[in-house]
């Protein structure tokens, strides 16, 4: 399938809610209780990308995923370690979009200096998993029953990438 990588803006805040607030409605791959407004994603994509990439990936003439980075822990010693997320539109799981946006991700973080890049995934995952690993991730954690949703817990693992 044919896609077109570019920057987020803040015009893509509808296509994204779009994309992620199925996965908060409706698993437990998203930790967040609550659908995300239009309003509080342009605002997450202002204040992220200001300081952060956050990319989108375009299929059929429109946004298909999403992958960014964020900081991964406030103290000064952890400035080069970033998280990454990435998120599809379940129309276009399975069809080769998110392997290569999230790349292109990782290229653009080690471009910046970025060491290692964390990505945080609530278990069982298969999808994600392999994902991360494709993308040269490898589990360094798993925490057993630290989340709560829908009135379950769930295990979460954390997978790094070292850019160096």
């Amino acid at each position: 399938m044919a896609t077109q990588q570019r920057c987020v803006t803040e015009g893509d805040a509808a296509a994204l809610c779009a994309i992620y607030n199925p996965y908060v409605r409706d698993t437990v791959i998203s930790f967040e209780q609550s659908p995300v407004s239009e309003v509080e994603m342009a605002t997450r994509i202002r204040d992220t990308s200001a300081h952060y990439p956050w990319l989108v990936a375009e299929a059929d003439g429109k946004v298909a995923a999403y992958a960014y980075a964020t900081r991964w822990r406030t103290r000064a010693a952890y400035d080069w370690a970033l998280e990454s997320t990435v998120y599809v539109d379940k129309a276009y799981t399975g069809r080769g979009i998110a392997k290569p946006l999230y790349l292109e991700l990782l290229r653009e973080l080690k471009s910046r200096g970025t060491r290692a890049v964390v990505g945080c995934i609530a278990l069982p995952n298969d999808a994600s998993v392999a994902l991360h690993e494709k993308c040269g991730f490898v589990k360094v954690a798993h925490f057993p029953q630290v989340g709560r949703k829908f009135e379950r817990w769930v295990d979460v693992g954390f997978w790094q990438a070292t850019l160096v």
